[in-house]
């Protein structure tokens, strides 16, 4: 098993060093019993883009993988297998994970798994984020209308890639984007 809070308390403090926040940090995968190699998924933003470039990605993964080698080193292990480290940004459809989440993407649209049902017998909602008040949020289900649940409530929790979506989420860079570079096949 693994100590995510452990895992996340060891990490939060690099990714700030280094500028960014940080969005999830998750050990997905089977144990040696599988055919799965065990995966710690850390995503990272900063905070002025949403983003992370790749030189983002490789200095992060480096200054995890020297605390990480320096807790095993003084005899902690956070992760009790060999475990693959998957450092990355949280993407356009990114994982909601934070209360600010559900207020910067106020909105958009969400899938929403939960802990307990709403409207019934519902665990899965999808439908435009309203926002959040407190600790509760607010999402206008397509099935259902208004529905309200609290931040605790939420197993996961994504935004649907949509028109709207990418048209609200721009690039780093886009220069050279238009340039396009043909090849003839002989």
């Amino acid at each position: 098993m693994a100590d995510i809070a452990r895992i996340t308390q060891l990490v939060e403090p690099e990714a700030a060093a280094l500028g960014f926040d940080l969005v999830r940090v998750i050990v997905f995968g089977k144990s040696e019993v599988g055919d799965e190699e065990v995966t710690l998924q850390i995503m990272a933003e900063r905070p002025d883009t949403g983003q992370l470039v790749i030189e983002d990605c490789a200095a992060l993964s480096r200054r995890v993988s020297d605390a990480m080698d320096a807790c095993e080193e003084a005899g902690e292990m956070l992760i009790d297998e060999a475990y693959r480290l998957e450092v990355s940004s949280p993407g356009i459809d990114r994982p909601l994970t934070r209360a600010k989440d559900f207020t910067a993407w106020a909105g958009h649209e969400a899938r929403v798994a939960l802990k307990n049902p709403v409207d019934g017998n519902r665990r899965a909602v999808q439908g435009d984020l309203v926002g959040i008040d407190g600790e509760t949020i607010t999402l206008n289900d397509k099935k259902s209308g208004m529905v309200t649940f609290p931040l605790s409530d939420i197993h996961s929790a994504k935004l649907v890639l949509t028109d709207r979506l990418i048209a609200a989420t721009r690039p780093l860079d886009t220069s050279g984007a238009d340039e396009i570079l043909e090849e003839q096949e002989d």
